[in-house]
């Protein structure tokens, strides 16, 4: 197979990222279908993507003739067997779980063309701890996409043991038709290379929190105006959800039981308490409902 033979894209799960991912697809050509067990997160990704595109077509980034194309092309279900009986790619953009993304990609193998390609969003698990779940590991890849996906350009391809060079190069040319850039990864590590160095920002800021060295504000001030970040690392928690931060590490530390992995105890309590960020309206700070940070 190659990227011409590459004309459907399911995108399996309807939150911040799916939604998004899925209208790259369409606006590269592609039709593609969104899929979630949720009706109303369905909903939700459908107002979402009609005023993030009014906004791209008051900028100018996308006619409104392009754009009207490209929602054509675009469907929604909350069938799994609809989603991707016809599809030739897959991509799964689920909750940070291993165990729910093992569920869903076996039941994706059993329904999808032997021919697709099922390739995980996922932020911090490599796809060999998915693969073998599967009849086709040669065809399983990770596809890291950053958020938001409508504005990142970055995509991480990452390789497993397993992953063959048709599947990397095909997905690296479903980057590029998306208007991307692919980096291919040929040596699978938790996290990948962005999250890695992510991470290590992260959780070091979180423990001179947590050692009441500095304020969290503080600590965002002197990453945005020393280091020169466009965000502070709990702005850009809050940002990305507070809970797929945290998920990710639990699932580190389940597999290595170090306690070094373990989420950090105010990590834990914002995820207990539901305060997960800009999509719930607050996490370490507080947002107006367009999403403007108001303390």
């Amino acid at each position: 197979m190659d990227i011409k033979e590459v004309k459907h894209i399911a995108v399996l799960g309807a939150g911040s990222m799916g939604h998004q991912i899925a209208m790259l697809c369409v606006l590269g050509g592609f039709s593609a279908t969104i899929y979630d067990i949720d009706e109303k997160a369905l909903d939700k990704a459908k107002e979402n993507l009609n005023f993030q595109m009014g906004k791209w077509i008051q900028k100018g980034k996308v006619s409104k003739d392009g754009l009207e194309e490209a929602f054509g092309r675009l469907s929604f279900t909350t069938s799994l067997i609809e989603a991707v009986d016809n599809t030739d790619f897959v991509i799964e953009a689920v909750v940070e779980k291993l165990d729910v993304k093992r569920e869903l990609f076996t039941a994706v193998d059993r329904l999808a063309p032997s021919h697709a390609i099922l390739a995980s969003n996922s932020s911090t698990i490599a796809s060999s701890k998915i693969a073998f779940v599967t009849s086709r590991p040669d065809k399983v890849c990770n596809m890291h996409f950053f958020f938001p996906a409508l504005v990142m350009d970055c995509v991480e391809v990452v390789m497993s043991d397993t992953t063959s060079d048709e599947t990397a190069n095909i997905a690296l040319a479903v980057c590029k038709k998306i208007n991307r850039t692919g980096v291919l990864l040929r040596k699978e590590t938790w996290g990948f290379v962005a999250n890695r160095l992510l991470f290590a920002l992260n959780n070091e800021a979180l423990r001179l929190y947590e050692e009441g060295i500095c304020d969290y504000k503080d600590i965002d001030i002197i990453v945005r105006k020393s280091l020169n970040h466009p965000l502070g690392p709990f702005e850009l928690m809050d940002l990305s959800g507070i809970d797929v931060g945290y998920f990710a590490l639990l699932e580190k530390y389940k597999e290595t039981g170090k306690i070094d992995d373990k989420p950090p105890a105010s990590l834990e309590e914002k995820v207990s308490a539901g305060t997960l960020g800009r999509k719930t309206g607050k996490g370490w700070y507080i947002y107006e409902e367009s999403g403007v940070k108001v303390k």
